[in-house]
């Protein structure tokens, strides 16, 4: 791919684009369903695999943080072993991994196994985003990226009805055993019809991506354990904070002085792609940030089963699609910019809509309501990963990709851990003011017939009763609040679609 002419020859030339990219839609598929789908599975694990409750959310935490740093080498290894074979390599990874995890028989087995298949997994997405950049003619980016972005949207969105499903059906080991027969699928595609690509003898900057690691390595566990430790009152978490903080000081300095820096220099001078990661990493909070919430606000404050759950909350996926199938017809024909405020205003009116919910919500509103968030992100997502890469010459593409899918990963990471955070926080304070209310001039006023009779000869049977009905107020409270929150997350970021440009690079740019 000499030239942007040149590109666009070579890409209209591809053989078997079609099954080529069925392979990689079903990589793709695979790795972003295991961020989601083992959740709901967790309790079940637990007890299968005499776990403690901490112990059993290390099979999600272990999973991300190996995923989060093998995400970063991912070009480098495809310029250096050529992108089929490390596809190749990675998703056979992937696909025993799984089995091995469905097949572990203790916590300590399960996380070892985790970490495996998180290091496997990390190198998929972002190859699967570049590969299908470079199969598809530029007049056909926008197709290709609604096609892979369906997968990287609807995956963490149908994970809990599918972990759920498999679960209440079978066992929690089907969760893992699910993957084996698309990753063998995605194997054979692969290895028969994908194309290589061509290879880069660069040198692996290993200082920098040791300081990289230690860096988005800290910060998952931060994010992650800090709820639970309690933030900064605990030495772990500070520990955390101090190494993210030496090792970036540390990388900074590194990259100023070294003459091949990890990360390419000419990616941080691209104002598209450096906006699209801002973007990209507000995305990343709404995405997982919601499905985080709507689950035990609907459970425990409403009393729906698991399995209504993910029923409840699939047409969020469904809207998702159907945007995905719009905004790929639309984008060569309106500016990608004018789809994104589309998507940003149909995602913050889901959210104002949901700030209005109460302690009994009708199906139906929260059907609609998620179905109008799901179709925003998608109007979102297709422009913004396409956009993205429309300044970014072919060479940086995975380069591109990696960091993309790394920003989207780790707003992902902050943003449930923010919104545990403000929930529990919000949770005591809303209690200890409405708590100011219950006095007994008050409780002289409830009408007695309609309380159980065990408690009306038990004044502290009342008191019991009028303090969970407070603590069901105060956590519906906390919930609008975070959804109010994440409403505004969704307007500061509207700002940054005035700094994205549409304008492709020049032929002479794609030459050099």
């Amino acid at each position: 791919m000499s030239s942007a002419s040149g590109e666009t020859t070579v890409q209209q030339e591809v053989p078997f684009r079609g099954l080529i990219t069925l392979s990689i839609m079903l990589a793709t598929i695979m790795q972003v369903l295991d961020t989601t789908i083992a959740n709901v599975a967790l309790p079940h694990m637990q007890g299968s695999l005499s776990a403690t409750q901490e112990q059993a959310t290390w099979v999600l935490t272990s999973y991300i943080v190996a995923s989060a740093i093998m995400t970063l080498p991912t070009a480098w290894l495809a310029g250096r072993f050529g992108r089929k074979n490390v596809f190749l390599f990675t998703v056979g990874g992937f696909t025993l991994t799984s089995m091995l995890c469905g097949m572990a028989s203790s916590i300590d087995q399960m996380v070892l196994f985790r970490i495996l298949q998180g290091c496997c997994g990390a190198a998929l997405v972002p190859l699967a985003q570049a590969t299908m950049l470079d199969i598809n003619t530029r007049e056909s980016h926008g197709k290709a990226m609604a096609m892979w972005g369906m997968g990287v949207m609807i995956g963490p969105i149908l994970g809990p009805t599918l972990g759920g499903w498999l679960t209440e059906s079978y066992n929690w080991r089907w969760v893992f055993y699910i993957n084996v027969p698309l990753g063998i699928i995605a194997f054979l595609g692969m290895l028969f019809f994908m194309p290589d690509s061509e290879r880069a003898n660069r040198p692996f900057d290993k200082f920098g991506f040791l300081m990289l690691a230690v860096i988005i390595g800290s910060a998952q566990l931060l994010m992650d354990r800090g709820e639970h430790e309690n933030w900064f009152e605990s030495r772990e978490i500070l520990l955390y904070s101090a190494l993210a903080g030496s090792a970036l000081w540390m990388y900074v300095v590194h990259s100023l002085r070294t003459e091949h820096p990890f990360l390419s220099p000419a990616l941080f001078r691209d104002r598209n792609l450096m906006t699209s990661l801002v973007f990209i990493f507000f995305i990343g909070i709404i995405l997982l940030a919601t499905m985080a919430l709507l689950p035990p606000y609907m459970q425990n404050l409403m009393g729906y089963p698991v399995l209504d759950v993910g029923i409840i909350m699939a047409p969020r996926g469904v809207g998702t699609m159907i945007a995905m199938m719009i905004v790929g017809k639309l984008s060569n024909k309106l500016d990608a910019r004018v789809l994104i405020l589309f998507g940003l205003s149909c995602t913050a009116a889901s959210l104002y809509s949901m700030t209005g919910f109460d302690t009994y919500v009708p199906p139906a509103t929260l059907v609609w309501t998620g179905m109008l968030q799901g179709f925003g992100l998608g109007f979102i997502f297709v422009p913004l990963s396409t956009v993205a890469y429309a300044t970014l010459t072919p060479q940086l593409r995975a380069e591109g990709a990696s960091v993309f899918s790394l920003s989207r990963n780790m707003g992902s990471s902050v943003g449930i851990s923010v919104v545990m955070a403000v929930l529990s926080r919000n949770m005591a304070t809303n209690h200890a003011y409405l708590t100011e209310y219950v006095t007994p001039e008050n409780l002289a006023g409830l009408n007695m017939h309609l309380l159980p009779q065990g408690l009306l000869n038990s004044a502290s049977g009342v008191l019991l009763m009028a303090n969970g009905e407070v603590t069901r107020q105060a956590a519906t409270i906390a919930y609008l609040n975070d959804f109010k929150l994440m409403m505004w997350v969704v307007l500061a970021a509207t700002p940054l679609v005035f700094l994205l440009r549409k304008r492709a690079p020049e032929p002479q740019q794609a030459a050099a």
